[in-house]
This record gives structure tokens, sequence and C-alpha cells, in this order.
């Protein structure tokens, strides 16, 4: 087997890999931020104490962790339109199914990070007056993201490598730029090389600050 990378140079970078790049990250942020929001909702609502909110919000988690991403996204992408009458799109497609598939994983690590928080800090927002919505906003919620952010760090860099997984649905992200690069040049063993170093370097490097930023949380503690 005679690997060849000659034919990687900047032009070809520019005009494939990196428009799949920004389309990852795009969708890794977004992803993140909407299943941060929906997840906060789904945690709340799971340590309400009541049960026509926490039923409906254990099934949706339960149910979600419970089917692989790949499957979501294709279920979404074929059956939405179907429903609707017209195409969204693949990247559109991508971005909702993510928020609402990641959603159920940082809902539990919401969960547990408001859960770690002492009974004494919420008694403590009790006795000085504070409604539940008060008191989760300015004494629970704050110390919580402190607590469960390297978990949550950590879970937006796998988010990023199942970005990969959009391909399945033809959106062009940064696995399908190398694809179409590999066979433009007749070079496809090159290019998912080159894509597999790609994800390993950008993972590895955002795995050690992740990493030093736990140890940095651990001795202000």
């Amino acid at each position: 087997m005679n690997l060849d990378f000659s034919f990687y140079n900047w032009d070809l970078i520019s005009n494939f890999v990196l428009k799949g790049l920004y389309f990852s990250l795009v969708l890794t942020l977004v992803a993140t931020v909407g299943g941060v929001l929906f997840g906060t909702v789904l945690a709340l609502m799971r340590l309400s104490g009541k049960k026509w909110l926490d039923i409906p919000a254990t099934i949706y988690v339960n149910g979600m962790r419970s089917i692989p991403l790949v499957m979501v996204i294709l279920w979404f992408f074929l059956l939405v339109p179907a429903i609707i009458g017209r195409p969204i799109g693949a990247e559109v497609s991508a971005v909702v199914t993510f928020i609402a598939f990641e959603a159920a994983y940082f809902s539990e690590i919401m969960r547990a990070g408001i859960q770690s928080v002492p009974r004494g800090q919420v008694y403590a927002g009790q006795a000085m007056g504070m409604t539940y919505s008060q008191n989760m906003k300015l004494v629970i919620l704050p110390q919580a993201f402190r607590n469960m952010l390297p978990v949550l760090l950590t879970q937006t860099i796998i988010l990023f490598q199942d970005t990969s997984l959009v391909y399945a649905i033809g959106a062009y992200d940064m696995l399908k730029g190398f694809e179409v690069a590999g066979k433009n040049f007749g070079r496809p063993i090159e290019a998912y090389l080159a894509a597999a170093v790609l994800y390993f370097a950008m993972c590895y490097a955002l795995s050690w600050m992740v990493k030093r930023l736990h140890q940095k949380i651990a001795i202000i503690r």
C-alpha cells in the first residue's frame, strides 16, 4: 500500500476541509448551548417533585439515551419532511436532532450537578425568603455549574466527535470535506487517515485543557 499525502495543500484544505470544519464547530456550539438549556429544563422537571413534570421528563431522557444517535438523525431527517410535507435540509435536521438528543445527556449532568450542592445552601436561601426560582438561579445553579463544568466540556468533546454521524444524511461536515477531497484526487485512504489524525489532535488537545481546568477547580475547592 503506497500512501501519498503530497496532494494536500492549502487550496485543498480551504476549498474542502475548512467548510466542513466550520459546520462541525457551529453544530457543536449550537447543540451544546441548546442542549444545556433544554437539559436544564428537563433536570428541573425531574427534580421538581411533581409527577406530572417528573414522569414525562424521565421518559424523554431515558428514551433518548437508549437509542443510537445515528438512528435519531435518520428518523428525524426522513420522518419530519413526510409529516410536514416539505424537506427541511440536512443541516437544519442535524442541528435540531443534536439539540434534542444531547439535551438528554446534559440533563443528567445538570441534575447531578444540582444534587451535588450541599442541602445547607438550599436551606440558607429559603431562610432568606427566596422563592424556588430565585434560590435555584442565585444560589444553586452557579455552584452546580462550577461543579459540573469539566463534565459538560467533556460531553461537548464527545458531541464534536459525534458530528461526524451527520455524514449519514449528507450534511457537509469535516469528515465529508475530507471524503470529497479524497475522491477528487483519487486518494480516499489518505483522506480518511488525515481526517482521523485531525479529529484525534483536536479532541486530545481539548481533553488536555479540560483536565487542566478540572485540576484548577479542585484546587479552588
